[in-house]
Parts: C-alpha cells; structure tokens; sequence
C-alpha cells in the first residue's frame, strides 16, 4: 500500500458557516500552541475549536513562509483575528544560537530557515488507525468480479499462505496493468427505504503483480495480503487513486439524509475509528473529506398526560468523514463517539 499523507489545506477564506465566536471557538482555549512531535491536527484543532474539523474554515495562510498549509513539530498556532472574525495561523521557530552577542551572554534568537520533508508534517488524524482502511475494499456491479481473472493456485499446488509467495490466477489480463489488487464477494446491499439495489461490497484481500504470461495462465508475485488468499478470489486492477492522499474536511454542498447500512470488519456495534457504510454516494453529491454528524434515533415515549407515543427528537451521537466515494453508496471513517452506534443510525450534514 502506497503510504498516504493526511494533510490539510487552506479552504477559501470566504467561510460557508456564520459561526458565533462562543459557538466556535473553546471556552478557556489557549491564544497559542506549540506543535509537538506525534501531535495531530485533529488533536490540536480541538484545544482551540468545538467542532475540530472547522480547522479549514478559519485556516489563515501566512505568506511569509514556505508551506503554510504543512504544520510541523515545533511551529506556532496562533489565535488571531482579522476583521472581527477569529482565525488561526503558524509561525515557524525560531532558531536558538548560544552567545552571539546577547546581553550579559544570554542566548540570542535568530531567524533562520528550517528545512523540512513534507513526510515530517503532522497528519490530520493517525495514519496507523486509518491507513489500512483507504485502499482494501470497493464497491461493484453485479458481474463485475466473476468477469475478471482469478486466483488459480499457489507454487506446487500449495496453499497460498501470503506475501511473498508465488502464485498463478487464469483469466483475461489487460496489458495496461501490471499490479491487481484481489477481492472477495461480499454482502450486497439495498437501501433499507427505497430498497434500491446500490452495490455489492468486495472485500480487498491483497495486491498482486503480474510477471509473466502464459496464455491465460499468469504468474504473480504476491506484494500484500491482509487475510489468507484463496483459489477463487478475484483479481481487479489496481486502482490509483491519488485524490485520497489529501482531505480537505468539509460539509457535504447538497443536503445528506443517509443511513449506516454496514460496518468494516462484519461487526453491527460501532465506535471510534470503525469504518462504516452509508447508502449515499456521488450522484447525491459527497464527496472525499466530506464531514457529517451521526445520530441516533429518539426513543418513542408514552405521553401520559395526552396519550398515545411520541417519538423524540434524534440524538447526535457522532462524526465521521467521508474517505472513499462510489455511485450510491460511500465509506466513512468515524472520527468521534460519544455513545455506542450502530447500523441504521443517521448521517446527516454536521
């Protein structure tokens, strides 16, 4: 898996929210923060801000240095405002020099550039929870798997254990590429309204590279597995998909009424860095980094003084950004649980 830098960059100054600085901005929070090693911009966004993914909505770019929208170890975050209207921006270090003719000796601060990789950036939210969910699994068309190659068998008929052994797979392969990542049938899904047919899940089970041809017959070089592979597993191309490297967190433009429908893994409780499922895609108009606040149902009461049952108001309960995005249906990452959700819970613009 190609390793995949969270980054965030500046949304336009222009924000979509009229926000209230009480309703935006933390009460007893900091004017200033120093970025420490293994920090997160999720992690910082929330000693300044309520709702911590609004960090691009009042992002202000400092145009005096180089990568304003790369926030590394030991920058400044500082609370500023312009025009009235709160924003926050980075200041790079300064560099210490001994001596240097500072009073009575005393270490004197000199400006100095500080050279900096783009892989030293702090992520927007930790890679090791998140990485080996943005590039397994998909969703597809009926008949989409069974078209393709298959796994055949491993060398000498063995079972294929994993990565690093050899393996054949027959079938059709396409000359334009050289890597295929396997896929097992999954669930398929209807919407649980309309009952629209949305798509069937294919569990992502490893990547291949194909090194040889033989007729119909290839032999591949097992590169990563997560699970054992089986003969009957299907091959699809490797998809290069490199508008996943970097989020911008947002609300959805058009309005999202969707519901969790599945959760990674096959488990039905969700928490705090589960991927889910919802039955809305891009024709509905999300998109990657889009942000949206989970809810649970209100619980149907008895009304004693008038009667009968009364359904309450729901209950927001949750947030999760959007990583992955098909027709009818896309996967989120859920970044905060205040309570146990579950599937049938609500996605609805935050």
């Amino acid at each position: 898996m190609k390793k995949i830098l969270l980054a965030v960059a500046a949304a336009s100054f222009i924000s979509f929210f009229s926000w209230a600085d009480d309703a935006l901005l933390k009460t007893g929070h900091p004017d200033e923060y120093t970025v420490k090693k293994g920090d997160t911009l999720w992690d910082i966004s929330g000693t300044f801000l309520n709702s911590p993914w609004l960090w691009p909505e009042i992002w202000h770019v400092n145009p005096q240095i180089e990568n304003p929208h790369l926030i590394f170890p030991g920058d400044l975050i500082k609370l500023i405002y312009l025009d009235g209207q709160p924003r926050l921006t980075v200041e790079r270090t300064l560099k210490m020099v001994p001596g240097g003719g500072g009073i009575n000796g005393a270490t004197k601060l000199s400006p100095s550039i500080r050279v900096q990789q783009a892989d030293e950036a702090i992520s927007s939210i930790p890679l090791d929870k998140i990485d080996a969910f943005l590039s397994r699994s998909r969703i597809v068309e009926p008949g989409e798997l069974e078209k393709g190659p298959y796994m055949l068998a491993g060398q000498q008929q063995h079972v294929i254990v994993g990565e690093g052994d050899r393996a054949y797979a027959r079938g059709n392969f396409d000359a334009q590429y050289s890597n295929y990542g396997i896929y097992r049938k999954g669930q398929s899904f209807k919407d649980p309204v309309t009952k629209e047919f949305l798509g069937i899940y294919a569990q992502g089970i490893g990547t291949v590279a194909v090194t040889k041809m033989d007729g119909d017959i290839a032999t591949l070089d097992i590169l990563r597995t997560y699970e054992e592979v089986r003969p009957g597993d299907s091959l699809l191309p490797s998809e290069d998909r490199l508008v996943d490297s970097i989020f911008f967190p947002s609300a959805p433009d058009t309005d999202i009424n969707a519901q969790i429908i599945a959760v990674e893994g096959g488990v039905s409780q969700v928490g705090k860095f589960n991927v889910v499922i919802i039955n809305r895609g891009e024709r509905e108009g999300l998109q990657i980094g889009n942000v949206l606040a989970i809810f649970k149902a209100g619980e149907l009461v008895t009304d004693r003084v008038k009667g009968g049952k009364v359904a309450l108001p729901d209950e927001r309960a949750g947030l999760l950004m959007v990583f992955r995005t098909f027709e009818k249906m896309s996967f989120g990452l859920v970044l905060e649980a205040d309570r146990a959700l579950a599937i049938n819970d609500k996605a609805r613009n935050p």
